[in-house]
């Protein structure tokens, strides 16, 4: 038993499970859904990682999670959002981060996807398209060299340069043409992102989603899918339907997941999500039963996670960034790196309620490999942070 701080300040009592968690790594190839898992970076213990300070990352630890991903069955996404990019991730670190992911797929025979920006050029200059397209152009060049898929996200610098959608076709259209193997376009609509207000080139969200289809129907034959969040559950519905035939959608809702990954019976959704992170052993049973023709199964198994990513991604604004930090909590749980250490210390910016909770939930869901090295560190944790009895 132990004693948990609730969100009121109370400690309540907790039994923890003792049965490690029955989704072992291994098992068949996963073939009816591709399951892109955006992972985690662990910072450098013996590094400051201050807040908005030059970032240092534990590569041994980092490359050891994307091994336990592909493992399980996932293709790993990298330098994502999840991966702090923008916030600790810069170019630089980025690029020898796919350049390290790179050297462990090819290692393990895991798949590779990285995404490309334009975050090397400078956020308070002004820039051209065509400094725009060069900046894409350099990524792409190193996510190519390390064997990666590219994704390819929408930028800031790009909405600011773009005189209309003509602009955003011609960018796009020159990535997708040098791009060696087909491409996920990743756009992130300007809810989570104000700077990319009028992407695609209209203010309006259903114009702009008509040009980007339009982009995509245009080179559907050089892209692999496409993933535009946020989206309410109907508009993504909506939207895959349109896709033009081998064009995946990969859902990008980390609280639908399970519905628009199980489908209609007639289209459903991939995955290119973060949530993965945590929850990859259980997704990738549940993706196992949808191989198998029994939806209800995986229904039964994903779908109670949703209050798992509910809870990790609460908050408003530019708060939601710090799911990172449950995501990283509960790998030091499960033992999947030796320390609880971020960079820019975002270790700091959840909760002992908040993490608690999140140990409970994956407690629930049967993720700890070792309970009881869980239970050791959740204890550990506690004391750390002056929580006790």
């Amino acid at each position: 038993m132990i004693e948990l701080p609730d969100a009121e300040g109370n400690l309540i009592a907790f039994e923890p499970k003792k049965t490690p968690s029955p989704f072992a790594p291994g098992g068949p190839a996963l073939r009816s859904r591709t399951m892109f898992s955006a992972a985690h970076v662990v910072a450098d213990p013996t590094a400051p990682n201050a807040q908005y300070g030059p970032a240092t990352l534990d590569w041994d630890a980092t490359m050891a999670f994307r091994r336990h991903l592909w493992s399980h069955g996932l293709a790993v996404t990298e330098a994502q959002d999840t991966s702090q990019r923008g916030m600790g991730l810069d170019w630089p670190l980025a690029a020898e981060l796919i350049r390290r992911s790179g050297a462990e797929a090819k290692a393990v025979g895991g798949r590779l996807s990285a995404a490309i920006w334009t975050d090397q050029l400078d956020p308070t200059a002004t820039h051209s398209v065509a400094d725009v397209l060069a900046a894409y152009e350099q990524q792409m060049e190193v996510a190519e060299a390390a064997g990666a898929e590219i994704v390819i996200l929408a930028s800031r610098q790009l909405a600011a340069a773009a005189a209309g959608p003509d602009d955003y076709a011609e960018v796009y259209r020159q990535l997708i043409k040098q791009a060696s193997k087909p491409v996920v376009l990743h756009w992130v609509r300007e809810l989570m992102d104000p700077g990319l207000a009028g992407y695609w080139g209209s203010a309006d969200p259903d114009q702009a989603l008509e040009n980007f289809l339009a982009v995509v129907a245009e080179n559907s034959d050089k892209i692999d899918g496409v993933k535009v969040l946020p989206q309410a559950l109907d508009r993504e519905i909506d939207m895959r339907r349109r896709l033009p035939e081998g064009v995946k959608c990969y859902t990008g809702d980390d609280m639908s997941y399970p519905t628009l990954i199980a489908g209609d019976g007639q289209h459903h959704s991939h995955a290119l999500l973060g949530i993965l992170d945590p929850l990859a052993p259980l997704a990738a049973a549940a993706v196992r039963k949808l191989d198998e023709g029994d939806t209800a199964g995986f229904t039964e198994l994903l779908g109670p996670t949703v209050q798992m990513s509910f809870h990790l991604f609460e908050g408003t604004g530019m708060d939601i960034r710090f799911y990172k930090t449950g995501f990283t909590f509960l790998a030091w749980l499960s033992g999947h790196q030796d320390h609880f250490k971020m960079i820019w210390s975002e270790q700091n910016d959840r909760s002992p309620a908040h993490l608690a909770k999140a140990y409970q939930l994956a407690d629930a869901f049967d993720l700890f490999p070792d309970p009881d090295l869980a239970e050791q560190r959740m204890r550990q944790y506690l004391a750390d942070a002056g929580v006790t009895a």
